[in-house]
């Protein structure tokens, strides 16, 4: 009994604690968007992108060019040289496979490029976020963004727009709901 009334009590505690803190959100991909350093990486990664497609062209080129070669040729070589000549053209295909998948793969350099290149826009929002949560005093923000599945989110609880004037970013179409901390109902 004695534990059971314990129990209670520490829910109602927790609940209390849980009910008092605040909390809100951001789409953090709205303000990377708007961000002008994302159009320059975006650029930067594009040019990139692109001298590496073309190294790739140019690497299955070669193939192409030994494929056809051999088959010309494959009627007048000896077995021996035409086994020799398949091994080349297929130890060729597979280093343009690797070049490929070293460049444009999961884990590839242009993945490792784009993190290089975002972490300075990333660690710019989110001390932004950091800052605006402690002027508002909020538990937690949420990124709608990111990974967490978000089915609904009232719109008074959103700071995107109070992190993009954090950052110095000017924006013209207000997210629906207005700001929070304006007055309107639903400010925690």
């Amino acid at each position: 009994m004695l534990t059971r009334l314990f129990f209670i009590a520490l829910l109602l505690t927790t609940f209390g604690q849980v009910n008092a803190q605040r909390f809100g959100y951001v789409d953090t991909q709205v303000i990377v968007e708007k961000m002008p350093e994302y159009a320059q990486v975006q650029s930067e990664i594009e040019k990139q992108a692109e001298i590496w497609r073309k190294e790739v062209e140019e690497k299955q080129v070669i193939v192409q060019k030994m494929r056809m070669d051999f088959e010309a040729e494959k009627v007048l070589l000896p077995e021996e040289l035409r086994q020799q000549r398949l091994a080349d053209i297929d130890a060729k295909e597979k280093e343009v496979m690797e070049f490929q998948n070293k460049m444009f793969g999961i884990e590839g350099q242009i993945y490792q490029k784009r993190l290089e290149l975002m972490k300075p826009i990333q660690d710019k929002i989110y001390a932004a976020v950091e800052k605006v949560a402690r002027k508002r005093r909020l538990s937690f923000i949420f990124d709608k963004a990111g990974d967490l599945v978000v089915i609904f989110a009232d719109p008074t609880h959103n700071y995107t727009d109070i992190v993009m004037e954090e950052l110095g970013i000017a924006e013209n179409n207000q997210q629906q709901g207005g700001k929070p901390g304006t007055g309107k109902k639903g400010n925690n």
